[in-house]
């Protein structure tokens, strides 16, 4: 009996049952649907979070004072008094072989006003070379001069969100601010960067000569700074950088070889690292919840094949008497399990992509649907339809003919 001649019967026999055989494949369908939909949306986040992550900034590098212990309260990393804006000048000049840019950096939240309009955000004083380390761009107007930087002038450029706020249609170039109770004059407007990955809008911001911020803003006596942000010249020179730099900090501070660093350094690598390790894992926690549906979906299979070997046990026996052999009978009832499986498979696959659209659509999430992994979780399915059915075709192909013909 010829393989195509089989494959016509097992065919006939799975549509002699419409219903049962759909409900047979619903189990597969839910699981190769979930296994897509979990793949496509995690490595679709993955990759936007790579993308936010790496738009922070140009072979960035960040460098914190080390939080203090001050009595019962701790200090958080960035709030320690040990970091100058002298270290990052040190920095740039000492090590140029290794960065292209650093900015010293002070933060502080004011109260923002505009004649009869006002708005709370954070104020950012930062160096020149802010723009070429985190990918700012400049939508309007100019960014400020060095020359302002070191004369602390009251200048400012105003992030997208502060501008609609304190402005609406106007334009804001020239326009004069009050930024606690002092006033500063806005001379551009920063590129929309939008929200990051936790939500934190990062175009309501501020950003003045750190200088001025230390003078009108803080009024601080010292000459601390939060942090220092290095924009290396290449990310091989990572461990380079992070030992000079330490080496350099460490020298600068007057530490002895028994004491502990005083600073930290950060860069994206590692936050990079550390959300795909994060995603990573909740990916493989949900295909493993999905796998578990395909696994139900076989056990269903196996069950109503048991079932089906069970009803047809006459059938079997005339095929048998007629001149089939146990090896058709084999082929036949594996390969209704494996039809079975791979039409489950299959509307698994187109559910799965149409479901992980939709909710990238309505949540507004990006959607990674890679080719290789929906062949291989459809390929999946004919897999897991061989192994669940083969043993109710053996089951079928062991049968004695007489028996088969003598069962009521």
């Amino acid at each position: 009996m010829s393989f195509w001649m089989i494959f016509k019967v097992a065919v006939r026999a799975i549509g002699r049952n419409k219903t049962r055989s759909l409900l047979t494949c619903l189990g597969i369908i839910v699981g190769i649907a979930a296994v897509i939909a979990v793949l496509a949306i995690g490595q679709g986040a993955q990759t936007m979070m790579v993308k936010e992550i790496s738009s922070m900034g140009n072979n960035l590098m960040m460098v914190f004072p080390e939080g203090r212990n001050q009595g019962p309260v701790s200090g958080g990393m960035g709030q320690g008094q040990t970091m100058t804006a002298g270290d990052a000048e040190a920095i740039k000049s000492e090590l140029s072989h290794l960065v292209q840019g650093v900015s010293p950096q002070v933060r502080t939240s004011v109260q923002m006003l505009y004649a009869a309009k006002n708005w709370a955000g954070n104020v950012q004083g930062v160096s020149t070379d802010i723009l070429l380390i985190s990918n700012w761009t400049v939508a309007e107007g100019r960014f400020f001069t060095e020359e302002e930087e070191s004369l602390s002038s009251r200048v400012c450029v105003i992030g997208t969100t502060v501008r609609k706020n304190l402005f609406e249609d106007e334009d804001p170039i020239g326009k004069t601010i009050r930024l606690k109770n002092m006033t500063f004059k806005v001379i551009g407007v920063l590129g929309s960067k939008g929200a990051n990955n936790w939500g934190q809008d990062q175009d309501d911001v501020i950003m003045a000569p750190y200088t001025s911020v230390q003078r009108y803003l803080q009024r601080s006596k010292f000459n601390n700074v939060n942090m220092i942000n290095l924009s290396l010249i290449s990310m091989d020179d990572l461990d380079e950088a992070k030992r000079e730099v330490g080496a350099l900090l460490r020298q600068r501070h007057h530490l002895a070889d028994y004491q502990d660093d005083d600073f930290e350094t950060r860069d994206t690598t590692e936050i990079m690292n550390t959300i795909g390790s994060v995603t990573g894992l909740m990916t493989v926690l949900l295909t493993a919840v999905a796998a578990i549906s395909l696994l139900v979906g076989g056990i269903g299979i196996m069950n109503i094949m048991l079932v089906s070997v069970t009803e047809r046990i006459k059938e079997i026996g005339l095929r048998m008497a007629i001149g089939a052999t146990p090896a058709n009978i084999l082929t036949q009832f594996l390969l209704e399990s494996v039809v079975l499986s791979t039409v489950g498979g299959a509307v698994g696959v187109i559910v799965g992509v149409v479901g992980a659209e939709a909710i990238g659509a309505a949540k507004g999430w990006p959607i990674l649907i890679q080719t290789g992994s929906t062949v291989g979780a459809f390929l999946f399915s004919a897999v897991v339809g061989m192994f669940f059915g083969f043993y109710p075709a053996y089951r079928a192909s062991k049968l004695n003919p007489i028996d088969c013909l003598r069962y009521e």
